[in-house]
């Protein structure tokens, strides 16, 4: 079936986004043209603004609209353990589990050769700048259990571990070839109980 050009336009750009495929794309952009005007400005205008004001926290690379984000903001948080997950949505879905009291560090990818990403693509610095700056016991490697997570994890507790921290991993509670960002709130916290030093 041939759409009308704005239409078929519409379709493919929601086609690039994760998890949205030709059937989604399509329900997504009829169920746009059944709405108002009104609607469809107010959602274009959010969509628009979306990256004006928002930044990463200075301190864990995570997304804010501030200087420091609300989870390094937090005085009752433990600066003697670290997080690090992989991208900004992996720390929500830790965050949901209300299990976790101590602070993050987001890397915004993993080691992929494949396509290109070293480390000097991962903000790894500003972790290594924390870990050395004393008072962290514990590093925490919660990234996903795909074989990039693993590399990199491998690849953190080797760099951390000179530096005379305590390196544990996550717990395969999840499970492998997934991603963090769909685990649910049981699971995570079963893999944060059973992590393991590398």
């Amino acid at each position: 079936m041939e759409y009308p050009a704005p239409v078929a336009r519409l379709i493919e750009e929601l086609r690039r986004l994760p998890g949205i495929g030709p059937k989604s794309a399509q329900r997504i952009t009829y169920h746009l043209l059944k709405g108002t005007v009104e609607d469809a400005l107010r959602l274009g205008d959010l969509i628009s603004r979306l990256k004006e004001g928002i930044r990463t926290c200075s301190l864990c690379n995570a997304i804010t609209d501030q200087e420091v984000c609300v989870t390094c903001a937090d005085p009752v948080r433990s600066d003697k353990v670290i997080c690090v997950v992989e991208e900004p949505h992996n720390l929500v879905a830790v965050e949901k589990t209300r299990d976790f009291r101590g602070r993050y560090h987001v890397l915004h990818g993993a080691l992929s050769p494949l396509q290109g990403i070293g480390p000097d693509e991962l903000k790894l610095q500003g972790l290594l700048d924390r870990v050395r700056g004393g008072g962290v016991e514990e590093v925490i490697l919660a990234t996903s259990p795909t074989v990039e997570g693993e590399a990199t994890a491998v690849y953190l507790a080797r760099i951390l571990k000179p530096l005379g921290v305590k390196v544990t991993r996550i717990a395969m509670g999840i499970p492998v070839g997934s991603d963090l960002e769909w685990a649910d709130e049981v699971t995570i916290p079963k893999a944060l109980e059973g992590r393991r030093e590398y």
